[in-house]
């Protein structure tokens, strides 16, 4: 009886130490494993750039739909509001803009007051040409996949905690009206006090180049070590050089450039849309059916080490090139 009272005590010392680590034995990590899944990225995709939300313009019903999705997929996913609510408004003459911010705070008590902000603009044009009919511009490609991959990495950091340095997820509303969501939100935020380390916006993101291209490209590649810091902690060259980026100025044309103005900081774009891939830009046939959900998938699983690394390491490693 003695023997077999001593063989209980001893599962129930090992029971209660499973229960305290994860699958790996790692004090405090969850064994949930957390994935980014095409379906999810799919579902989200379907509603953002539906009939339904009218091509999403600025001050339109539709926007204000998106608004509202993109609130609840941070309130079920555990991402916190940043401001007193998610919105954070704004006046353009007689309409109101508003950007959605949430956070994920950082696990490390020192890093944690660093902030990595990562965002994209979940606005569009709202009508445009009429092709066969059809004169709702649905920006899937543009912006609704760089939402997607902003909100994905939010619910990622979020369920998995392996952020040491905070996160805010940043999705601006009057892009198109020349970035005044993003600029409006970037001075806030200055203006506050924000301790900004990086900042990335993803944009258009939903179509693959070609096969013998790197996965993306980062506008204003030159101006940071940026690039090559992601793709050390990727392990590939997930995030490359392109050429006729300057050509375009597409470092001054994305909502990476309120942030670097108003901060001094690196803050880039990243994109997949190369001007040769993908033809319906500001166009009614940029649709959720157009979207290669597979490539989005892969780029959000890749960047996500990559983000890991850079959020992760003791020292910022991440700084800005002489020019």
């Amino acid at each position: 009886m003695k023997k077999l009272f001593s063989i209980l005590i001893l599962v129930l010392i090992v029971s209660c130490a499973i229960k305290q680590k994860g699958d790996d034995g790692a004090p405090g990590k969850s064994s949930e494993k957390i994935t980014v899944k095409a379906e999810d990225i799919k579902t989200s995709m379907e509603y953002l750039a539906s009939d339904e939300l009218q091509g999403r313009a600025t001050g339109s019903r539709g926007i204000e739909k998106a608004a509202v999705y993109i609130e609840n997929y941070f309130k079920r996913n555990g991402i916190k509001p940043y401001f007193e609510s998610y919105r954070d408004s704004f006046m353009l003459n007689d309409i109101v803009g508003y950007n959605v911010v949430g956070m994920i705070e950082g696990t490390d008590d020192k890093l944690k007051d660093e902030f990595i902000i990562l965002g994209g603009h979940y606005d569009h044009i709202g009508k445009g040409k009429v092709v066969e009919g059809d004169s709702i511009a649905n920006g899937a490609n543009d912006d609704a996949s760089g939402t997607i991959a902003a909100m994905e990495f939010g619910r990622y950091f979020s369920k998995s905690k392996t952020n040491k340095r905070s996160i805010l997820i940043t999705l601006y509303s009057a892009e198109e009206m020349g970035l005044k969501g993003s600029a409006h939100l970037a001075k806030r935020l200055n203006e506050a006090g924000l301790n900004a380390y990086t900042m990335i916006n993803f944009e258009m993101i939903g179509v693959p180049r070609s096969k013998e291209e790197s996965m993306a490209y980062m506008s204003g590649y030159n101006r940071s070590n940026f690039a090559p810091i992601l793709n050390k902690y990727a392990g590939e060259e997930v995030v490359g050089f392109f050429p006729k980026a300057k050509e375009f100025q597409l470092f001054y044309r994305s909502d990476n450039y309120p942030f670097f103005k108003e901060f001094n900081m690196p803050a880039h774009a990243i994109s997949t849309f190369d001007f040769t891939n993908f033809d319906y830009y500001h166009h009614v046939d940029d649709e959720a059916d157009k979207m290669d959900y597979i490539h989005m998938t892969n780029f959000v699983n890749k960047m996500i080490p990559a983000l890991e690394g850079m959020m992760n390491s003791p020292t910022k490693e991440v700084v800005l090139n002489e020019q």
